[in-house]
């Protein structure tokens, strides 16, 4: 599936599906020809919900010959791509990101290759090498990403589809994940439910688990779950401010931020008025229409008691089943089950007419109810209204002429002929949501998408901030809050202090808010320049939401498609106008990579890692040096916990042995660690893992 187009962007709990592991190296994608992949490595770091995912392939060139590849990786639909290298002869090169689409064709064509198709899904990123890779020699891949996992009601998943046998059925050498969490809440549960692993642990604030198989093909699917404590919600926050002097890629502020909110689940839940909208024209026959009555059904059966519902179903004619809403209670849902049951698919897309029947039944709706319209189509409108600014133009005037208050109409396209540009803009311009899904997605996706919406707790939300220090806000506007759901919110400030954030809006007609203090960094915590990602990737949707409200060939539209372009380069985060290239290039004028967790230090390990007594940081100095090392270790949060000399008496291989204490020997908990070693202009470093 797709949200709005924008493939990479959307930060949205209830629709992330899964992270994937492999990707493909692909030499002739008609004959199925690619590299052997030959081993998988997966590192996931976690905090709270946002995973930093670096996945890595080892290929074998088995082809015969010297070749040309493109690698594809099928990208989760809310990801956001953060980096990626390769490695050939033992030197690793660098992707740039460069202001042009990515290029999706496939070598030697391969549209019929439904395997490779299913595999790398509707999101597939691609990176075509420039380099020609000899025969029997061995390609690296590593890719990294920012992703958020879905959450509902306490319970965070994590999947990771490992089931490489569309692609190869031979064996791997290895297969490895390593998956670490911190969280800010109370870890209550904490499984591996796919496999047995290697290694797992898990206390209030740390948990994790290796696997590692050999020998074996992939044909396995990664699924995990924890859960947090239920009675520790809130605000809360991540924070990090740049100290580079290097950092110009704008004047908006060095403080970068992301705020996790949760509504208390005691808060009462607002009733509903509540319509569905059914696209019934001739093409949503066969299995759509089976799963858009089966999806309307669910929603029936689920309302909540004093919630108020109609259908309307739409093609060339409208037809709603009640003359306005009613109150939901037996004797209606029973009509309503009988009535859904009954639509057949004919005629044209007349979705103007629809919004003409849906939007005033709302005129007499109680403005201390919630006010939803749930709205899904395969196609482009063919009759009434067919223009998209003429559709919008239409919608907002009946909202105005009705004086309809606090409606949020939600929008799903489905397949690949539905008007995406109009889509999108209605919901982003009634405070809803749009997705677009795939032929066979509807029934899944609209019934989990509604039981997120079932409870809402806070409309029509909006932020205050004392001192009013935080800009560049996103989402703009800010989604409702629902029960047991989160609302992400990513921003800009420009000097650190303790702020006062509230969350305001409407709940029964009457103001209602949420009170936090939250304490920004002054000083660039390490572990959180993920954050750096995540405002730029939500800066760069807002912006595309924008875009299409222009004519693409517009002198608007180019302007703000420049202003993607730019923060895409800057930032090193991939958008719809920008793709990866290889060639190496000039350094990027800003680099957010966290020092403490590169690859590139091979002259410093930790054995054993992960260790729960003791383990030993060994190192390497190539020089004759006579001086001391310094050697400091820090927690996941930045914070320095212990420093130790050692003295270097020329070249050789140095160790410290760490006993997982603190400075003051007091033991630390379990969970990842960063050290660096320094002498003279030298800096290593390296990471641990306390069990």
């Amino acid at each position: 599936m797709k949200k709005l187009s924008f493939l990479l962007f959307i930060v949205c709990a209830f629709l992330s599906q899964s992270t994937y592991s492999n990707g493909v190296a692909i030499k002739n994608a008609d004959n199925s020809d690619y590299f052997q992949l030959v081993s998988s490595h997966i590192d996931v770091m976690v905090y709270d919900q946002i995973a930093i995912v670096v996945t890595t392939q080892a290929f074998l060139n088995n082809t015969g010959e010297t070749s040309m590849i493109k690698y594809g990786y099928p990208l989760p639909e809310d990801a956001c791509g953060t980096g990626l290298r390769w490695n050939l002869n033992g030197t690793w090169y660098s992707a740039i990101i460069t202001p042009s689409p990515q290029d999706t064709t496939l070598p030697g064509g391969g549209g019929g290759n439904t395997n490779l198709m299913d595999y790398l899904g509707d999101t597939p990123l691609f990176f075509e090498l420039e380099d020609s890779i000899p025969n029997d020699s061995i390609l690296i891949i590593e890719l990294t990403y920012v992703q958020l996992l879905p959450y509902n009601f306490f319970e965070v998943e994590f999947l990771c589809p490992n089931d490489y046998l569309l692609i190869q059925s031979s064996i791997l050498d290895v297969q490895q994940i390593e998956f670490l969490l911190e969280s800010q809440r109370t870890i209550t549960n904490f499984e591996l439910l796919s496999h047995t692993p290697t290694t797992i642990f898990f206390n209030d604030s740390t948990a994790g688990f290796t696997y590692e198989l050999y020998e074996a093909p992939a044909e396995h699917d990664y699924f995990a779950i924890y859960e947090l404590s239920p009675d520790e919600l809130g605000l809360f926050s991540y924070s990090t401010f740049l100290t580079d002097t290097n950092f110009n890629c704008d004047t908006l502020g060095n403080g970068f931020f992301t705020f996790i909110v949760e509504p208390d689940p005691q808060s009462q839940v607002i009733d509903k008025v509540f319509t569905l909208i059914i696209d019934r024209s001739g093409s949503m026959s066969g299995e759509k229409i089976v799963q858009a009555r089966d999806a309307a059904s669910y929603i029936v059966n689920n309302l909540n008691e004093g919630d108020y519902f109609n259908i309307v179903d739409f093609a060339s004619d409208v037809t709603s089943l009640f003359p306005d809403h009613v109150a939901f209670d037996p004797t209606s849902q029973s009509t309503a089950l009988s009535y859904i049951n009954n639509i057949g698919a004919t005629g044209s897309t007349n979705i103007s007419g629809a919004f003409s029947t849906a939007i005033p039944d709302f005129a007499s709706a109680d403005t201390n109810l919630a006010n939803i319209i749930v709205f899904f189509t395969d196609g482009q409108p063919t009759t009434g209204i067919t223009s998209t600014e003429g559709i919008l133009a239409h919608i907002e005037e009946l909202i105005n002429y009705y004086e309809v208050m606090n409606l949020a109409i939600h929008t799903f396209g489905i397949g690949e002929s539905v008007n995406q540009s109009l889509l999108s803009q209605i919901a982003s311009q009634n405070n809803g949501l749009c997705q677009f899904l795939g032929d066979d997605e509807l029934e899944e996706i609209i019934t989990t998408f509604y039981n997120m919406i079932r409870n809402p707790v806070l409309m029509n939300t909006e932020i205050m901030v004392d001192p009013p220090i935080l800009t560049q806000i996103f989402p703009d506007p800010l989604g409702n809050l629902y029960l047991g759901q989160q609302l992400i919110v990513v921003g800009r400030y420009t000097n650190a202090d303790t702020v006062n954030v509230t969350f305001s809006g409407e709940a029964f007609g009457q103001p209602q808010s949420y009170e936090y203090s939250v304490n920004l960094a002054d000083t660039t915590i390490q572990t959180y320049q993920f954050l750096t990602k995540l405002w730029a990737k939500e800066k760069m949707y807002n912006l595309y939401i924008l875009y299409h409200t222009y004519d693409p060939e517009s002198p608007e539209a180019e302007a703000i498609k420049n202003e993607v372009i730019d923060i895409s380069i800057c930032y090193n985060v991939i958008s719809p106008f920008t793709s990866y290239t290889g060639g190496g290039g000039p350094p990027l004028s800003i680099e957010f990579d966290e020092p403490v967790i590169s690859l590139e230090d091979e002259k410093t390990y930790a054995f054993p890692n992960p260790f729960s007594g003791d383990t030993e940081i060994r190192f390497i100095v190539e020089d004759n040096v006579f001086d001391y090392a310094t050697i400091k270790i820090y927690n996941s949060f930045g914070k320095l916990i212990k420093v130790t000399t050692i003295q270097l008496t020329g070249s050789g291989t140095y160790s410290f042995s760490w006993d997982g204490n603190n400075q003051d020997g007091n033991p630390l908990p379990a969970g990842q660690y960063f050290y660096s070693i320094n002498y003279g202009n030298q800096l290593l470093t390296g990471k641990i893992i306390k069990q």
